[in-house]
């Protein structure tokens, strides 16, 4: 049976909305083979207009308002000639779910694994991608977070300019292949995050304007007027959301939603629309019997992202209490966790040296010890690099398990002029992987309180940039977002990374996108494969050792000492979490590290035979009382 029976559409300022029924030979609106009138269903609520045809898998169809041309369903749930095609009608009840024993998966205190689909795998779908889960588990991962699937306009891209939210990306596979990923992905037993974006719509094959009042120049973001969430008319466009996100979960059995920039929702209403999606979850996660998480993306430094809402969701929307009474703040938004880039700037700034741009701030190991125990370092603090105070203090008891955190991500990549990765020559063929930079940084996002998350070939050092790329049908368009990402480049100063020789990769070629795919021939080279086992050595430990498993922040200290660099860079860092302790020789020169007042006896895990080697990258020495490491060498010791 069809999981929709009737067609619908919400249009509050038509007064006349027809079916148009497109024949399975045709794959665009040029030609009616069908139209039938709507008619006014106050049932579903005021501005809604059904049909009393049934929809039936399959079906292709479109709506016309006042007679205006036919247009896609602003919920379609399939698009499989493109995203200014017809929709079509997708039964998802019909796949045949495996996955009855799966239990669910907590966000907080998973390891993420952050992919782009259509640059994961040479085929760039989903059913490629189910072939590399056995890599995922063995890596020790416990959520998959799939980048955009929402049909977008033209074949590749990143994925943030989707238009049709319910739909699936007709390239990736359609819905009935991200089911199967799903399916398999919790089969071989990790949960899957799919990352959505409601904060605008991209600027080809936005049609929702011929329906309804969706955005509104009351409220403006980055890319245009705002999501019309409060005022008159916005309870339909709220639902749209949050039906949305329900439907990813219910229809397709993912454990979690990462949500796209929430500081750009905006939302003057009482209770915000992050804080109604939160209860509304947390009911359906009662419902289902099982864990659903929301991670949002915020550039507010605000615990109140993860305060709980007081509702339904008051202990997160997966069931997890892991924010604190002491994080309650004014309108509370209730998200599972949120990201801390600001951990992501103290750790690159510290390894690579880099001070450009929002980096200013960051770079010195009391910075870093500041984000490690803190979250952010701008909270109620001078942001230089905004030029204003920003941020809030995260108060003591919130759990650290409410902070995703990473050494890179798809942004920190990909919105670099050339899309290099940390450690990677900025020029290809100019020298080789800095992999004792990557393994120094995995070592501290792991060993960490927080939630960690890695993003695609991050685990074995992948030579291949990850590049911003597009692939828009319109020529105009393509040539304008061409020569507007190498404006906004020419205002950077690169040189100082890549030289004054900086030719931004133009987004439209395909070149561009080709070149990021990633290399899984590099997981068995040399240097890359063990990089890959260190992760995996390090993962492990995370599960082994019960201190390294706590959220509990009070339990991180951050020492250093000795110069590496004349920009600060200590020669040693020294980490603890609880009877863990992790020591990183970032000099060029072999160093000791004396473990005399380390605290042996204190923490969960605590060894009462003394120091233990738990993991070294590159055969770190443990002597009576001290520690002996090579340039590079980095250690992880149970003290």
């Amino acid at each position: 049976m069809s999981t929709r029976t009737t067609f619908a559409v919400w249009a509050p300022e038509a007064e006349r909305v027809d079916l148009v029924r497109v024949a399975p030979d045709r794959q665009d609106f040029s030609s009616a083979d069908e139209v039938s009138p709507l008619v006014p269903d106050p049932a579903r609520g005021s501005g809604w207009w059904s049909s009393t045809e049934g929809a039936h898998d399959g079906d292709l169809y479109g709506f016309s308002v006042d007679g205006s041309p036919a247009r896609p369903d602003p919920r379609s749930m399939r698009q499989p000639f493109g995203v200014h095609g017809p929709s079509q009608v997708f039964d998802a009840a019909a796949h045949v779910w495996t996955d009855q024993s799966w239990a669910g998966q907590q966000v907080g205190g998973s390891v993420v694994y952050e992919l782009h689909l259509g640059t994961f795998t040479p085929e760039g779908t989903l059913d490629a991608a189910i072939s590399r889960l056995g890599h995922l588990a063995e890596l020790g991962v416990d959520l998959v977070e799939l980048m955009p699937v929402a049909a977008f306009d033209g074949a590749h891209g990143w994925g943030y300019d989707g238009v049709h939210l319910f739909a699936v990306h007709e390239p990736y596979g359609g819905p009935a292949a991200l089911q199967r990923f799903v399916d398999a992905s919790h089969a071989a037993g990790m949960g899957v995050v799919l990352d959505v974006v409601y904060n605008h719509l991209g600027p080809s094959g936005n049609y929702t304007a011929t329906f309804g009042p969706y955005f509104t120049d009351d409220h403006s973001t980055p890319w245009g007027a705002g999501l019309h969430l409060d005022g008159d008319g916005s309870h339909e466009v709220r639902r749209w959301v949050i039906d949305n996100a329900l439907r990813w979960f219910r229809d397709f059995h993912l454990d979690g939603l990462r949500l796209d920039a929430v500081h750009a929702l905006v939302d003057d209403s009482e209770r915000h629309l992050l804080a109604e999606l939160s209860d509304e979850t947390a009911a359906l996660a009662q419902a289902l019997g099982r864990p659903l998480g929301l991670i949002a993306e915020s550039d507010e430094n605000d615990p109140a992202t993860v305060a709980p809402t007081g509702g339904a969701g008051a202990a997160g929307a997966d069931g997890a209490d892991g924010t604190g009474s002491g994080a309650v703040a004014t309108r509370p938004k209730g998200m599972t966790a949120q990201w801390a880039d600001d951990v992501h700037h103290a750790i690159h700034a510290l390894l690579t040296g880099e001070r450009h741009g929002y980096y200013v701030d960051f770079g010195s190991p009391e910075v870093l010890r500041t984000t490690l125990t803190e979250v952010f370092l701008h909270a109620g603090t001078f942001s230089t690099f905004r030029g204003e105070t920003w941020g809030h203090k995260v108060p003591g008891d919130v759990d650290g398990h409410s902070f995703v955190v990473f050494s890179t991500d798809h942004d920190q990549v990909g919105n670099r002029a050339l899309g290099d990765r940390p450690g990677r020559p900025a020029h290809p063929g100019t020298g080789e992987v800095d992999l004792d930079l990557l393994a120094a940084s995995a070592a501290i996002v792991l060993t960490s309180a927080y939630t960690p998350m890695l993003f695609m070939g991050e685990e074995w050092g992948a030579t291949t940039p990850w590049q911003f790329f597009t692939d828009f049908t319109d020529p105009e368009l393509g040539r304008l977002v061409t020569e507007g990402r190498t404006r906004e480049f020419s205002g950077h100063d690169w040189s100082g990374i890549y030289g004054d020789d900086v030719s931004v990769p133009d987004p439209q070629d395909r070149a561009t996108f080709d070149g990021s795919k990633i290399r899984w021939d590099e997981t068995t080279a040399p240097g890359h494969s063990a990089l890959l086992e260190w992760h995996r050595v390090l993962i492990a430990l995370r599960r082994s050792e019960p201190d390294l498993a706590s959220g509990d922040r009070s339990q991180i200290e951050v020492t250093w000492a000795g110069t590496a660099a004349e920009d600060g860079t200590p020669a040693v860092l020294a980490l603890r979490h609880g009877s863990v302790l992790t020591v990183l020789n970032l000099s060029d020169e072999e160093q000791e590290h004396a473990l005399d007042g380390t605290g042996a006896g204190d923490g969960v895990g605590a060894s009462s035979a003394g120091p233990e080697v738990l993991a070294g990258w590159k055969e770190p020495v443990l002597t009576a009382g001290s520690l002996r490491l090579a340039a590079g060498a980095v250690a992880v010791v149970r003290v």
